[in-house]
């Protein structure tokens, strides 16, 4: 856990070009990692977001 990067939950959005508001649903459905410090104080596995995402299948288009 000492190797990982942990940050802010709007470190997080700015890295993934997203809302705080899809960062915290994305915590509560737990495709993203998240630790609770306290009672307030909240950090994302900045390491983990790259894996955090689904791949996608792109389909061949005729035009």
């Amino acid at each position: 856990m000492l190797n990982e990067q942990w940050g802010t939950i709007a470190a997080a959005a700015a890295i993934l070009d997203v809302s705080t508001k899809t960062i915290r649903r994305r915590i509560s459905d737990g495709s993203i990692e998240a630790r609770r410090f306290g009672p307030r104080l909240v950090r994302v596995n900045l390491a983990a977001l790259a894996d955090s995402g689904r791949p996608m299948q792109y389909l061949r288009g005729d035009a």
